[in-house]
Formats: structure tokens, sequence, C-alpha cells
């Protein structure tokens, strides 16, 4: 993957792959897009630590609740300096099932760092946390706007 195009495709496949699986409420998929000892850091804060943990705390959140669809805008995908680790930044938003309207109170900042494994990216860290932007509220209502113009998701 020497091409910038190459790994950047890769980064913004993996990142709205995640996504698309969250959608779709399939815990094995998003699980499985992670390094063994990957983690992640949910909305709430819960940190989880592992595959196989991965998909056990996702698998009750998906069979207990309707949960929100993302739609979502990569804003940058850097190379690091080893040439293996990529990072993506990205802004993202969540459609209640069956809602007209995007639920700003869903808004998030997100980061992923992938790593190169085996010909495949990987990712080591996924970290959503809300973008609440306190004392801020002209911060809130842009990036709702910004992610409105990516649409409605399938589904929702």
């Amino acid at each position: 993957m020497s091409q910038p195009e190459d790994w950047t495709a890769s980064a913004r496949r993996v990142y709205f792959g995640l996504l698309d699986d969250w959608n779709r409420q399939d815990a094995a998929a998003m699980a499985a897009r992670f390094t063994e000892r990957g983690s992640l850091v949910g909305f709430d804060g819960s940190p989880v630590d592992g595959r196989a943990c991965i998909e056990a705390h996702l698998q009750p959140i998906f069979a207990q609740h309707p949960t929100p669809l993302f739609v979502a805008k990569v804003r940058e995908v850097r190379r690091m300096a080893n040439g293996q680790t990529l990072l993506v930044r990205a802004v993202a938003g969540m459609w209640p099932r069956g809602a007209t309207e995007l639920d700003p109170r869903f808004n998030a900042i997100q980061t992923m760092v992938l790593s190169l494994c085996d010909g495949a990216y990987r990712i080591e860290m996924f970290q959503n946390t809300p973008a609440a932007f306190h004392g801020r509220p002209e911060e809130s209502e842009q990036l709702s706007a910004e992610l409105r113009e990516v649409g409605k998701p399938q589904g929702a």
C-alpha cells in the first residue's frame, strides 16, 4: 500500500465499515475489525479492551436497544511516521430509527488508530467522544448542520 490513495481509501473503508456494522447491529462484524488486543472507548466513556470483550460488550446493547444509526464525515486521514499506522479523525451524528431528524445529543468526535496486520488495516483504538461543546451552542449547531448535509442513513 505505497500510494497515498491506497492507505487513505483503506482507512475510510475500515471506518465506514465499522459504522455500517453498528447500523446493522452486528457485534461480531464490528469486533472483527479490531486487532486481537484492540480497544474502544464508547460514547459513555466505557473502555473495552480485546476483540472478544468488544463483541461481548456490544451484543447486549444491540439485543436490548434499537440503536440510532450513524452518519459521519471523515475530516482527516494521517499516516504516522512508521508507515504502518494510520490515524482517522471524523465527526459523527446519529438518527434514531424511524426519525425524521438527526439527534444532536448524540453528535460525536471520533478517532480511530489503525495498524497494518498481515496486509490489512485493523483497528487498534476507536474512541467515540460526545461533541458537547459546553457553552458554545453555535458550534454544536454548526456540527449538526454539517452532519445533516451528509444525509439520512438508510433505515432511519
